[in-house]
């Protein structure tokens, strides 16, 4: 029985449909950002209050990202061996739960306990909610709707400031924790209408569900628009079983290549993040400013994150994935350059402003768009979930070798690493990147992939398109 999901999926308008897909994704991202960027607020209160030490903040940051690590890796595994629907219920669970139990925990050391948990569903979030809408949306569209995803992680940062503000005077930190375990909760609820990823069905070759699951979207959109669907394109063969492409066919020919590029860009994207973004309040106070110029800067630099990330997404799709990570790199290259050199009070923030944006322009491409589309559905969740793991773990060393840097060579040497790994993502993408702008997920399959019951791999998909 041959289903055709991909071309089936490709050839729909956009719909309701669509749109109810990335809204419940979408919700659960922005939850993963709101959580991620909650510690800077929490942290504060319990260490003002005495529930925490200084020592036991590290622990809960530290753990946080173990947990996010850990939960990157399995997730992949999770996903593609079990299904896309099971991992992202699976994910939320966890960290809806471990949030509500951090909100009652009697000590710091129970609440560090609970946020190791809740690192392990954030970091499953990312990879998996990705990688799902990938999986619905037709190619022309999926650069805006991938990107938008990073719109929602992003928002997280300046809603969870501002929740913060409002609430922790009034209801104190543990406050924080129940918003984020009822939201989580609650998106978990509502999840529960989506469907799974047909795409997946098929390649696992559970083709009776896929195809019921299928004429159910069809009949949805076509009711929609009115009139009957277009045709979908004929498919060349039956897709390859999941145990045709296992974790060694990661690390071999073509896939290796895709590797590699996807590793490099999520080690350098995290370490932008982490390693420049988060420390600018410290810089600042650092360079003499007081506490307060130093968060309205860093505040005004922020605004560059929504900012970014939406113009990634809205020119994913015109301007091509290459094209703009390489431009949006070389960009930052030049404001990262310029940034340890202004002085006026004036220009600091809009220079670093317009650092920001190139650096948020490159987490919409990167962690939302161009990663995911790089592998095989068979495979998709565990190439992604290995890409995110090595980019969580540079989060881990990151601090350690910006307080090196900053201490030796102030802002220039840690800007200087930043440069540095920007030029080296430039060549790799250059170089070994593929351009998916406007293919269809199956036309983007290595064709040096593994073949299944003897079907040549180049045969069974079309063979890939660089531009």
């Amino acid at each position: 029985m041959n289903v055709n999901a991909g071309a089936r999926l490709d050839r729909l308008p956009m719909s309701a449909f669509h749109r109810r897909i990335m809204w419940l994704i979408g919700i659960g991202m922005f939850f993963d950002g709101f959580d991620i960027y909650v510690a800077s607020t929490v942290l504060g209160a319990t260490l003002k209050s005495g529930f925490s030490t200084l020592p036991q903040t590290a622990l809960f940051v530290s753990l946080t990202f173990v947990g996010m690590m850990l939960g990157s890796l399995v997730t992949g595994f999770l996903g593609d061996r079990f299904g896309r629907r099971f991992t992202y219920q699976v994910n939320l669970a966890i960290f809806g739960i471990a949030s509500l139990g951090a909100a009652i925990s009697p000590t710091m050391n129970v609440l560090i306990a609970c946020r190791f948990l809740m690192g392990v569903g954030l970091g499953a979030e990312n990879v998996v909610g990705y990688s799902t809408l990938a999986e619905f949306v037709p190619p022309r569209k999926r650069g805006r709707l991938q990107g938008l995803m990073a719109v929602f992680v992003v928002t997280g940062l300046p809603v969870a400031g501002l929740i913060g503000l409002l609430v922790i005077p009034a209801f104190g930190w543990r406050a924080m924790f129940v918003l984020g375990g009822i939201g989580a909760l609650g998106v978990w609820y509502a999840r529960k209408s989506l469907p799974e990823s047909p795409r997946w069905l098929e390649a696992a070759g559970r083709e009776k569900e896929a195809e019921a699951i299928l004429q159910r979207i069809e009949r949805e959109v076509a009711n929609e628009q009115g009139k009957p669907l277009p045709q979908p394109a004929l498919a060349t063969a039956r897709p390859a079983r999941p145990q045709s492409l296992g974790v060694g066919s990661l690390f071999v020919g073509t896939m290796l290549q895709r590797m590699i590029v996807g590793c490099v860009c999520l080690i350098v994207i995290n370490t932008l993040l982490y390693g420049f973004v988060t420390w600018l309040p410290t810089f600042f106070v650092h360079q003499g400013f007081s506490i307060a110029k130093s968060f309205g800067y860093a505040l005004v630099m922020s605004i560059g994150a929504p900012v970014g990330s939406a113009i990634g997404a809205f020119t994913a799709d015109s301007w091509g994935r290459k094209k703009t990570i390489i431009g949006a790199s070389l960009l930052a290259i030049v404001f990262g350059a310029m940034y340890p050199f202004v002085s006026n009070p004036l220009l600091l923030p809009v220079v670093g402003f317009l650092l920001t944006v190139p650096i948020y322009v490159l987490v919409a491409l990167l962690f939302a768009v161009y990663v995911p589309e790089l592998f095989p559905t068979e495979v998709r969740l565990r190439a992604s979930g290995i890409c995110n793991t090595l980019g969580r773990g540079a989060t881990i060393v990151t601090p350690f070798i910006v307080v090196a840097l900053f201490a030796q060579h102030g802002v220039v040497g840690v800007l200087a690493l930043m440069i540095g790994l920007l030029a080296i993502q430039i060549v790799v993408v250059a170089w070994l990147g593929v351009e998916p702008t406007g293919q269809r997920l199956e036309d983007l399959q290595p064709g040096d992939a593994p073949a299944h019951d003897g079907v040549n791999a180049a045969a069974r998909v079309s063979p890939l398109k660089s531009r």
